[in-house]
């Protein structure tokens, strides 16, 4: 993992436009349009949403982002691992830098959705590996068959 840098990114090079293309046809390829809850450019270049890229020298590795829902709960948006790099530690540096900007941020809760079927499965195994729990829909999502949703505290109870 050494070799990865984690960079703020403004969303314009045509890699990380690429990279995010090939999410969405991804996500629309294991679920059903309304159960699609991947963000594209547009949608990922907004004030509330903080994204970031990982590199590998001059080649994009992956990429996710934090996205605001209050000042105490945040979700984590568009993680994804160019497939070439999957299994090679690039997706729990950057899930471990969106936790850390979190705390930063003084955020109490970090949230996601995926997907339910056997192809978001390492992507659920990483994120409970990291100490998130399935819970229910939570900001503007419904419940629905083909999502997961889930959560972790950020602050230790007292």
């Amino acid at each position: 993992m050494s070799e990865f840098a984690i960079k703020p990114d403004d969303l314009t090079s045509p890699e990380i436009a690429e990279l995010l293309a090939d999410h969405l046809r991804d996500m629309n390829l294991h679920s059903p349009p309304e159960s699609v809850h991947a963000l594209d450019l547009a949608e990922l270049r907004q004030p509330d949403i903080t994204f970031w890229s990982i590199w590998n020298g001059d080649e994009l590795v992956g990429c996710g982002a934090l996205k605001e829902l209050d000042p105490t709960h945040a979700e984590i948006k568009s993680m994804r691992t160019v497939p070439n790099y999957r299994g090679q530690g690039a997706g729990k540096l950057m899930l471990r830098h969106m936790l850390d900007e979190a705390k930063l941020r003084g955020y109490e809760r970090l949230s996601l959705e995926t997907g339910s079927m056997a192809a978001f499965e390492p992507a659920r195994g990483l994120y409970t590996s990291h100490g998130f729990t399935e819970c229910g829909p939570f900001a503007d999502y419904i419940l629905d068959p083909h999502s997961v949703f889930m959560t972790r505290q950020l602050r230790e109870e007292c």
